[in-house]
């Protein structure tokens, strides 16, 4: 059904395979920088307009790589699918971040919920289908989800937030409620992710954006406790390939030794993290992926380039450990911006592949 696959090195090293060059992909890659996207994005008229077309989700997904040597492309929707399944009514506004019209925030609102129908989300699948098939085999094509708690930060807040005032005024008040809503928000993504897969997704990732939010004792119960429910649930192989699992936590450096035992194939970590200390704290238990401040691609092309190399040479060449290689897939500490110069990331894709070839080179691979 799909083309054969070409360029496999960001599966490779999520599996700690041996690869020629650290891989790269961009959160939010397809997005509001690039001048096409908002081109696009103009002719469908809204957020939601461009996220449930078929056609100009496969379009923008496959415009960065249209500019940039990227070693992934990542499905082009939004992390808050899943709960406007599940009838809360999600919107967005354009210079706005996205709003519940029916945010969950009592007892019956909770008793209201339960794991949507997935062909609710059949916009979300068929999008996943057209982009493996436009890519034809280029490179592999990442799914993904909101974590069970972020997702719920948002459903309980009715949006973003500065303080997480509702939200945790639950956890802590009501945290029967909380476990409920977090069940079945973590049943949702498990589903709703290896239907991604079976829809075409090679590697799908689990963004727990605001689980650095949490203190520490409740990140464990009411984060990774349900982003490891999610891991276990998942497809692990479809046509006889494995499926790579990242689990990023945006704050969770303080975590990183508990979360690498989650079960995924890759941590994520942002920029507050040393790699060369992560790198030592993993081990050989998983991949790791990061970690870049995207405010650098502000500087200039220069300095994007030395902090590319600087990224590189904390996590260090690859080398053998007992149970296979250390992999590293570089990426932002998080989402791009909108405001970031696209010459700047033309000049740290090519920074990123000459530099790791020369620690290979270097190091004997």
């Amino acid at each position: 059904m799909f083309a054969p696959l070409q360029n496999d090195t960001f599966l490779r090293a999520c599996l700690r395979q041996p690869t020629t060059h650290t891989p790269l992909w961009l959160m939010r890659q397809a997005g509001r920088y690039l001048p096409e996207y908002r081109a696009t994005r103009a002719k469908a008229g809204s957020f939601m307009g461009l996220a449930t077309n078929t056609d100009y989700a496969t379009e923008v997904t496959l415009q960065p790589l249209a500019r940039y040597a990227l070693d992934a492309a990542i499905l082009f929707s939004d992390i808050l699918t899943v709960p406007d399944a599940m009838g809360l009514g999600l919107s967005f506004q354009l210079g706005e971040g996205p709003r519940f019209a029916h945010p969950v925030r009592d007892e019956a609102a909770v008793a209201r919920l339960a794991v949507p129908d997935m062909a609710r989300l059949r916009y979300v699948f068929d999008a996943v289908t057209s982009i493996r098939k436009a890519l034809n085999g280029r490179v592999p094509l990442i799914g993904f989800s909101g974590s069970p708690w972020t997702l719920a930060c948002y459903m309980v807040e009715g949006g973003g937030s500065d303080d997480y005032r509702l939200v945790k005024s639950m956890l802590y008040a009501r945290p029967d409620l909380m476990h409920r809503m977090l069940s079945i928000n973590a049943d949702a993504v498990a589903l709703y992710l290896n239907t991604q897969i079976q829809a075409g997704a090679q590697a799908v990732m689990v963004f727990d954006s605001w689980g650095g939010v949490l203190a520490d004792g409740a990140f464990q119960d009411f984060s990774l406790a349900y982003t490891r429910r999610v891991v276990s649930q998942l497809q692990r192989e479809a046509g006889g390939v494995r499926v790579p699992v990242i689990v990023f936590t945006k704050g969770g450096g303080p975590w990183l030794a508990q979360i690498a035992d989650c079960g995924a194939d890759v941590v994520g970590v942002d920029w507050t993290v040393n790699l060369a200390a992560a790198r030592a704290q993993v081990g050989a238990r998983v991949a790791l992926q990061g970690n870049l401040d995207p405010n650098v691609l502000f500087a200039p092309p220069e300095v994007v380039a030395t902090e590319a190399r600087r990224v590189l040479d904390a996590f260090g060449p690859p080398q053998r450990t007992d149970g296979g290689w250390d992999g590293h897939v570089f990426n932002l500490g998080h989402g791009i911006s909108q405001y970031t110069p696209p010459e700047h990331v033309a000049a740290l894709v090519e920074a990123v592949h000459s530099h790791s070839r020369s620690l290979r080179r270097m190091a004997g691979e």
